[in-house]
């Protein structure tokens, strides 16, 4: 039986793993963690932020998720917009659902990302 969610994998093109630390590491807070020794010479980049582990794939060709996406939670969801609009990251609003406040965003590649927040 299913215990947990592990991790979460994403694509990206070869040769971003830049624009995902400034991403996911500058951007959104998430801390870079090595890849095991026997997949470091595959490419890519792997990230942790307390309950979360995002790793990153170079997938050839690449192809962005642009329907399926991970949902980010965070506590406030107006500062996160706040911040992002700082980077200069653009907001997708969308429908709040029951006790559900989100918009999405897209990450340097066009893989959509939701960031939420839980009433």
């Amino acid at each position: 039986m299913i215990l947990d969610l592990h991790h979460i994998q994403l694509a990206m093109p070869e040769g971003g793993e830049d624009a995902a630390r400034g991403f996911y590491g500058g951007v959104l807070g998430l801390a870079e963690v090595a890849k095991p020794e026997m997949l470091a010479g595959r490419g890519g980049v792997w990230f942790e932020g307390r309950s979360l582990r995002l790793h990153l794939g170079v997938e050839t060709p690449f192809a962005p998720a642009r329907k399926a996406h991970p949902a980010f939670r965070v506590a406030d969801l107006a500062a996160m917009r706040y911040h992002l609009d700082a980077h200069d990251i653009a907001v997708r609003t969308d429908t709040e659902l029951p006790g559900l406040r989100r918009f999405y965003v897209s990450d340097p590649f066009g893989n959509r990302i939701e960031i939420c927040e839980t009433v």
